[in-house]
């Protein structure tokens, strides 16, 4: 196998959500860098890899990254592999993959299963503009902070969240993004309990709090766009002129001289384009 640094994504839930070229490669590298070694081992047991496993996260040190970059150099091949789903996603493996790169390391990353992507792709929310904030900060005021910073964001957010946490990280979603806005909790994916739930924030976090199955599990909360910011601050003959431009010019063309004219963001008047273009 070519020397290198192997990306190599494994199941979220489900063994058999792993392609061929994900084991083969697991099976020609000579080494296996894994989050949890002890998590990896039941999938390598289960495909019958024998490969060799050494721990790779983001508390070892130093010398353990010059240590796989070093067998790289002299002509070996290394995968990086996360206890589940796509490394770097959420999951440790950036320093590695940023040093290899540095000594001219190939890295070679293959696709495969990311929980970010199930949950967008079955969630029944826009997908062609998304922003994945991964893992909230675990305590509240940080928290909420940070959804503050969000709360005008256009396009899809998606976040990561513990089961412990996802209740009081409804509740602070529906005070500062408001409510009535949509949302989508997609637990524990290709799993036995799979369960998809499309609702606005305050209905879901309702559910969640009357129903204690839904607070276990591998969480992924997707939180729709910022509601159009257009409003009354666009008048009529504003609002006439963007969609008579739209439909001769651009949507960003457009956008950007009604902006000019009303003063809004050319990126609030271009998503307007976009979505009634949509409907």
């Amino acid at each position: 196998m070519e020397r290198g640094l192997y990306i190599v994504p494994t199941p979220i839930g489900n063994l058999a959500d792993i392609t061929q070229r994900a084991v083969e490669t697991l099976m020609g590298v000579s080494l296996i860098a894994a989050e949890d070694t002890r998590h990896s081992r039941k999938l390598l047991a289960h495909y019958e890899i024998e490969t060799t496993l050494c721990a790779y996260h983001d508390h070892v040190s130093e010398q353990v990254t010059e240590q796989l970059l070093m067998r790289m150099v002299s002509g070996e091949a290394v995968a990086l592999i996360s206890d589940a789903g796509t490394p770097l996603v959420s999951d440790p493996g950036f320093r590695l993959v940023r040093a290899a790169q540095d000594k001219k390391i190939p890295v070679f990353p293959l696709p495969g299963p990311c929980a970010a992507i199930a949950a967008l792709s079955g969630a029944g929310l826009p997908t062609d503009r998304f922003f994945f904030e991964g893992f909230l900060p675990s305590k509240s005021q940080q928290r909420r902070k940070r959804l503050e910073s969000l709360q005008h964001q256009t396009g899809t957010l998606i976040f990561y969240e513990a089961p412990h946490r996802i209740r009081a990280t409804l509740a602070d979603a529906v005070e500062i993004m408001g409510p009535e806005r949509e949302a989508v909790l997609a637990r524990e994916l290709s799993k036995t309990f799979e369960t998809i739930k499309r609702d606005s924030l305050v209905a879901l976090l309702s559910w969640v709090e009357a129903d204690a199955n839904q607070q276990r599990g591998e969480q992924v909360l997707l939180i729709g766009s910022a509601p159009d910011q257009l409003g009354t601050e666009l008048s009529e003959r504003d609002r006439q002129l963007l969609f008579r431009l739209g439909d001769e010019l651009p949507p960003r063309k457009a956008a950007s001289i009604v902006a000019d004219v009303s003063g809004l963001k050319a990126r609030v008047l271009y998503d307007q384009l976009i979505n009634r273009e949509k409907k």
